[in-house]
């Protein structure tokens, strides 16, 4: 079963406590503190996989979890990470906030995604202790991990997208010019799904192409099985548009020409792609071949015509598209959207301090900052995440790289301490 989208719940891992431990050995009286940290809690990473399709496991699971890290032993022993939880998902699969439809981040690279961070562990009493504490009896807990829902939402990585609609002999032109077998019969919607075919022109030259189900005049308003898969020809850097030039159905091949071409205007920007008119089933008649050039030349797309079942023409079409990707910008990447944040009264930009403490940590400190600390729900992402956005709005961020901040620096914000990750 091909299945595109999916709502999920992730949750990474919660760092373990700190260890509360004095270190005993005979003939040595003052040991002193030696509690370990909690180890760190595992993330939730998306990893890109080429070996699935469809986004069919995530139907039934719906939660996911990493590991929580091992909580400090003595004699200074830190505790044991969190094992971080990799979900494989296909190549192209967007990832969006469920709660507002930002997009987060677009799995279409090899990169691993962190999507979700584990905790970080708590320290132990080894750190508390000062000339006046010698004998600290506290430590601090793990911070719990990050959690929320996630919206899955697959858009196929193809080269070519196959549009038309039912029965002009997309799945036919898909299964000739590539090793894809698509299910072939004469009847409408025979194509339940898309299908993902390569197409190689030469040695080392191939390309991918998507035979996307029969778009019909309403796609873009749902009717038909056109709107479920318009989304996966927003990434095709050319579309080939098929038309059944024979007529073949009772159908005016000029007349579904520029229906096709209204849905695909009315789903986003889709009638500008470029395009190239394929008139198929020439072998069968060929009569209505100068009106539909016509159309397609005044509407500025170039036109070939072809048999996919004999053959003809299909040839010089692989030839033709290939020259044309070779013009094309590459498949497209979303990139992920800034969540609009407005800066809470009290708060301005350039209106806090940066210092550093007796251990080289980062402080940080200014008008408004600490009640935006007491605000916040640190176990609800997006509030956290709203959180952040106004630290980097405000140039706190700045601020700590031009102090010369590093990753794994620790950065002190009021009663919030936190690692600092680039």
């Amino acid at each position: 079963m091909f299945i595109d989208s999916a709502r999920i719940h992730i949750k990474a891992g919660k760092g373990g406590n700190g260890a509360v431990a004095f270190h005993r050995e005979k003939y040595v009286p003052s040991g002193g503190p030696d509690g370990g940290d909690g180890g760190r809690g595992g993330s939730v990473i998306f990893v890109a996989d080429d070996n699935l399709s469809t986004l069919m496991d995530f139907r039934y699971k719906k939660k996911y979890a990493a590991s929580n890290g091992e909580d400090g032993a003595g004699k200074r022993c830190a505790g044991k990470k969190g094992e971080d939880l990799i979900i494989r998902v296909p190549r192209g699969t967007l990832i969006k906030s469920a709660e507002n439809g930002y997009l987060i981040k677009d799995i279409s690279g090899d990169e691993p995604f962190v999507a979700a961070r584990g905790g970080k562990g708590g320290w132990g009493n080894q750190h508390f202790a000062t000339p006046t504490r010698q004998t600290p009896r506290f430590a601090k807990a793990g911070l719990p991990g990050e959690e929320f829902d996630v919206q899955l939402e697959l858009k196929l990585l193809a080269d070519v997208g196959l549009v038309g609609f039912p029965n002009v002999g997309k799945s036919t032109l898909l299964s000739v010019i590539s090793a894809a077998r698509p299910k072939i019969a004469n009847y409408h919607f025979t194509t339940l799904t898309p299908n993902l075919g390569v197409v190689y022109v030469g040695e080392g030259a191939s390309f991918v192409a998507a035979d996307i189900p029969g778009i019909i005049e309403g796609a873009s308003e749902g009717a038909g099985l056109g709107f479920e898969f318009l989304r996966h020809i927003d990434r095709c850097r050319l579309l080939l548009h098929l038309v059944d030039v024979s007529g073949s159905e009772g159908r005016d091949p000029v007349d579904d020409f520029h229906k096709i071409q209204a849905e695909l205007a009315r789903y986003s920007t889709l009638s500008s792609r470029p395009q190239i008119v394929v008139a198929n089933k020439a072998d069968v008649d060929e009569s209505r071949w100068a009106s539909l050039a016509a159309a397609a030349h005044d509407a500025g797309f170039p036109v070939m015509k072809i048999s996919a079942a004999t053959g003809e023409g299909v040839k010089e079409l692989v030839s033709e598209v290939w020259n044309t990707l070779a013009s094309l910008p590459p498949v497209t990447v979303y990139e992920p959207e800034d969540i609009p944040v407005e800066l809470p009264a009290g708060i301005s930009r350039e209106g806090f301090t940066v210092t550093r403490n007796d251990r080289g940590d980062f402080v940080v400190e200014g008008a408004g900052l600490a009640h935006l600390v007491e605000s916040t729900n640190f176990s609800d992402y997006e509030s956290l995440s709203h959180m952040q956005k106004i630290l980097r709005d405000v140039g706190v961020f700045d601020r700590l790289e031009a102090d010369g901040v590093r990753e794994g620096d620790t950065v002190i914000l009021y009663d919030l301490e936190f690692e600092y990750i680039k």
